[in-house]
């Protein structure tokens, strides 16, 4: 894959969002519990990123951890799908395969309430892992087998942890996804022309705007850190949409953060910002954003 680190350049699209938005909003909540690194799974070592590092010696089960992610489905999902609903927002759930699998009335619950599954990988790590296109080829089949099977949505959508390998788009392209997600590189859709059997529409994603700063020394501490944040990247992409070149802004939650209470009030306040700014924002599932950008976008 040869790295482009001009895109468009000074010339960016001019992208109509539906009703004249200045600014389509992806939200995304990551669908990863049970499908974490542990050797309660049969993983040959344990998750270590969680509520704080883990100190458990390598070899022994942690059943602390394994309490965190399970956090997430346990209570986290049910806070979600309500607020959403309240809100009358729909987003995409990046669904582990592997955790589908094992929660599947959870997991189809999300889906029909009109929601969005995408394609997570069969457990929670990075495509860059796999040794194989042969290899990875089969997890990825797996983790779409699952997430139909418990949805009964085939994803269409992909993003997997950290860093795909040099094949997947190829894969992905192979087995008719509309999009990818493993880019954080531009604030717009773009096509990948030089993917084997391509081209493949690239919808690029985020980690600043995401939840995952409470995890980081760095980050978020307070929920109204969060919405602060949120609040100043919609705002500046809304001024760059009335000037004339709209943007995407990806905003990304995952059950066992930001469904803990405290930090739920994040979520709950970026949705009543969205919500202030009206027409000007175009907040919908990813891919519905990235069917009205293949439209949109020439490919040639």
């Amino acid at each position: 894959m040869r790295r482009d680190l001009m895109g468009y350049g000074l010339n960016p699209p001019r992208i109509a969002w539906p009703g004249g938005a200045k600014l389509a909003v992806s939200i995304v909540v990551n669908y990863e519990e049970g499908a974490e690194m542990a050797l309660e799974a049969g993983d040959a070592e344990n998750e270590r990123i969680g509520e704080v590092i883990s100190v458990v010696p390598p070899g022994r089960r942690d059943f602390g951890q394994e309490g965190i992610f399970s956090y997430g489905t346990r209570a986290g999902v049910g806070r979600f799908l309500e607020a959403f609903d309240r809100h009358g927002v729909k987003v995409t759930w990046f669904m582990c395969g592997r955790a589908v699998e094992r929660t599947p009335d959870l997991a189809r619950a999300c889906i029909a309430a009109g929601h969005e599954a995408a394609n997570h990988g069969w457990v929670w790590r990075p495509h860059a892992d796999f040794a194989s296109r042969e290899a990875e080829e089969a997890s990825l089949l797996r983790a779409g087998a699952a997430i139909e099977a418990a949805t009964g949505e085939r994803p269409v959508g992909f993003f997997c942890r950290g860093s795909e390998s040099p094949w997947t788009r190829e894969l992905l392209a192979r087995h008719g996804y509309l999009y990818d997600s493993n880019a954080f590189d531009d604030d717009l859709p773009y096509w990948d022309r030089e993917v084997a059997g391509g081209p493949l529409l690239v919808m690029p994603y985020a980690l600043d705007c995401n939840d995952m700063k409470f995890f980081h020394p760095n980050g978020f501490v307070v929920p109204q850190h969060f919405v602060d944040y949120a609040e100043a990247a919609i705002d500046q992409l809304i001024e760059e949409g009335e000037r004339g070149v709209p943007k995407l802004l990806n905003i990304g939650l995952h059950l066992r953060i930001c469904g803990r209470p405290a930090r739920f009030r994040a979520v709950e306040g970026i949705l009543r910002v969205l919500a202030a700014r009206g027409g000007k924002v175009w907040v919908a599932r990813r891919k519905d954003i990235a069917a009205h950008a293949v439209a949109d976008l020439p490919v040639a």
